[in-house]
Order: C-alpha cells, then structure tokens, then sequence
C-alpha cells in the first residue's frame, strides 16, 4: 500500500522520521512519501530507516505558497536537493518571521504565547499547542476556529511566494508539482484556481485525502484524467494524536507511484 503525504518532526508532526517510517511499515505500507513541510531534513534518515523495514521512501516536499490570498500548498515529488535546499532556507526565514507575527496579534488580542521553541520553523499547529498549553483554548481544533484558521484573528498569511512560482520553482528542481488537497481550497472556486496552475505546469493533483468527499474525490479525478495529469494520495499524516487520520487509511494502490515515476522521468528527460 502507498502512503504519499506524510509529515515528520522536521516540519509539524509528532513522529521522528526513523519512527514514521517503522510506523508505516507496521501499517502495511509498502512506499512512503516523506513530504514534510519546505524542508527535505528529514529525507537521510527515513531512507537510512526504510532500508531497515523494506519499505521504498518516496522523496518530496510541501511547498507553502499562496494563491488569491489563501495559503494553498504544493507537493514536490523526487526534487533535486542541491537545487532545492536554498529556496527553502528562504521560506523557512519567512515561516518564523510568520509565527513570530502570529504570536504578536495573539499577544495584542490578550492571549500571550511564547514563541514555541522548536528545532525547525513553527507553523500554525505548533502555535495551537502552545495555546493549549497556555490554558487559552481546550485543544488544538478551537485554537484553529478562535485565532489561527483562515481569516481568524490572529491569522497572518504567507510572505508573498505565489503558487505559480512554487509550481515553476519545482519544475525547475526535476520535481513532479501537485496541487495538494486541492478541494479544502477557498480562495477562489476550483475550475479557476485549477486553470491557472495547469497553465503554469501543475503535473498532478492529490485526488485522495481524508478530508474529500466522495463528490469531490470523484470530481478531481475526472479532472486528472482529463487533463493526462498524475494521481497522487495519501492520508496527510502528523502523528497518533491526529484525531481520525491513520497510516495506510486510504487503502492506496502502488499503481499510483508507477504513474509517479513515470511523469518524474518525462520531466527530467
């Protein structure tokens, strides 16, 4: 089974990679994306770790960009490293620059945080968890409803990285760009936003998530297929304390990353 969206403690989840990866092998996962968020730190280990489990590490990020306003994200599927990592760097300065704003309106609306103390760049759920820890809020979910959702209050989007730009920065990196969780996007409706990513040389789109419907997942889907673009999916997992979200919960079929590799081939050609 494949499993093509999963994060680490290198960017928001709970699990280290060694330990997502011993994770998924024990859930029946055959290949694993590590698709942690504008960061490859944790690509060495999970492949030093699924040598050891038999398990095939699919390397990929998710980019942070912005599209009509929203954060919308991109998964990269196999980038050259040397070519990504300084871009990168660039973003992870702009996601702490980010927090470090968050916390601040935070602060001003009367619900002081620290800046959480992490070994990588913090973003919304590591603010979500210091307001838990603050007593502000009850659990993660609210804090996201009261402050840190979109258009929340203490809500500050992106430093200005277009998804057209983060479609051509992969592209550029030999990568596969794929319109993550495409149907959770509000900025504008999905035929425009689909239209202009397409056009800048969106390659696949992530059809299977946990939080599409079976409407929606049909829709995107006759999309791909019409447009010859990659199918890709995966569960979005953070950890075992994500309520509702397991490994291997979308049942996915290997297919799926034989179609990968082969738009991978075409665009390094």
């Amino acid at each position: 089974m494949l499993e093509l969206h999963c994060h680490t403690t290198c960017s928001d989840g709970s699990l280290s990679p060694s330990q997502l990866v011993e994770a998924a092998a024990r859930a029946g996962v055959k290949a694993l994306a590590i698709s942690d968020h504008d960061t490859l730190a944790g690509w060495d280990e999970a492949l030093e770790a699924g040598s050891l489990w038999g398990i095939e590490i699919v390397p990929a990020v998710e980019l942070s960009t912005v599209w009509q306003g929203r954060s919308l994200h991109l998964l990269g599927f196999y980038p050259r490293p040397e070519q990504l990592t300084p871009p990168l760097e660039e973003r992870r300065q702009g996601r702490i620059r980010r927090a470090e704003a968050m916390v601040r309106r935070l602060a001003a609306l009367g619900y002081p945080i620290p800046m959480p103390d992490t070994p990588i760049a913090p973003g919304r759920p590591h603010l979500a968890q210091a307001l838990v820890r603050a007593g502000h809020v009850r659990n993660a979910r609210e804090a996201f409803e009261r402050f840190l959702g979109d258009d929340r209050p203490a809500f500050v989007p992106y430093e200005k990285f277009s998804a057209l730009e983060g479609i051509q920065l992969l592209r550029s990196c030999g990568a596969v760009p794929v319109w993550a969780h495409p149907a959770l996007f509000r900025g504008d409706t999905l035929e425009n936003t689909f239209t202009a990513l397409l056009e800048a040389g969106l390659t696949g789109l992530e059809v299977y998530h946990p939080d599409h419907s079976v409407r929606e997942k049909r829709q995107l889907l006759k999309l791909a297929q019409k447009h010859n673009l990659v199918v890709t999916g995966g569960s979005d997992y953070h950890g075992p304390n994500q309520a509702g979200f397991h490994l291997n919960m979308m049942g996915l079929s290997l297919d799926l990353l034989d179609a990968l590799k082969v738009a991978h081939a075409r665009l390094s050609a």
